[in-house]
């Protein structure tokens, strides 16, 4: 791949995460985990996400340790094991998705998950995404932030990551353009392009449609079909909605 051609994208390691972050990864050459920026002191999506039950929205939240920590980073912290949490998430999802189409092929992955201790957060997530991005036939490399050694923070470290792999062009949401220094990019001869966050409409079970849950909502009830989503997401230019049958 040329640098003069080469567009990378970055996000922080969710957990579970929704379709529009594998499609980001899907558009770019490289995809950069950010996992040692600081961890965010409220609700974030790192800790948690949505499946879906018969009653609807289904929150699943992984529990950290914070108290008398203060500021850390990513790839610092550290999940708390106490209590019977992983028993009641792995319950939860067989409740929720047993009679999903592809439910079957998938459960030993969610069993082994649970049943695993990992130390830290990030190690995870990372399985998760790594597991999701094969199911979605997403290819791109993966790179942790953490293994480039940049220090600095918010335009200048996009403009550090960009530096350090030779991109010529960074992949952005259009809601998040406007936090980006546009111009101090373009200084630096980096082109910012931007993207609809896809929302595609596919069968689920439990009733009415809910747009933007985990992945794990699209592979289980659409299997192979979910990498054909985003191809067709991909063709018919950023984000309209696409029914899987």
């Amino acid at each position: 791949m040329s640098t003069e051609k080469m567009m990378i994208s970055v996000n922080q390691p969710y957990f579970f995460p929704f379709v529009g972050f594998f499609y980001k990864a899907y558009l770019s050459d490289n995809f950069v985990i950010l996992d040692d920026v600081q961890f965010p002191r409220g609700t974030t999506w790192i800790t948690r996400n949505r499946f879906k039950n018969a009653q609807g929205s289904l929150w699943m939240t992984v529990p950290v340790i914070k108290k008398g920590l203060g500021l850390q980073k990513i790839n610092d912290v550290r999940i708390y094991h106490d209590g019977r949490w992983k028993k009641k998430h792995l319950n939860s999802l067989k409740n929720a998705y047993n009679k999903a189409p592809y439910f079957g092929e998938h459960l030993k992955f969610l069993e082994d998950l649970f049943a695993t201790k990992f130390e830290k957060l990030i190690h995870l997530n990372l399985k998760i995404i790594r597991y999701l991005m094969q199911q979605l036939r997403v290819d791109t490399n993966v790179i942790l932030s953490s293994e480039l050694g940049i220090q600095t923070k918010g335009d200048k470290l996009l403009l550090e990551i960009c530096s350090k792999l030779g991109a010529s062009q960074l992949l952005v949401q259009k809601a998040a353009r406007k936090y980006i220094n546009s111009d101090r990019l373009s200084a630096a001869g980096i082109k910012l392009n931007d993207f609809k966050l896809p929302s595609p409409i596919y069968p689920q079970l439990w009733g009415d449609f809910i747009p933007n849950l985990s992945a794990l909502d699209l592979i289980l009830n659409c299997g192979p079909k979910a990498h054909d989503i985003m191809s067709l997401i991909d063709r018919k230019q950023n984000g309209n909605n696409i029914l899987c049958v």
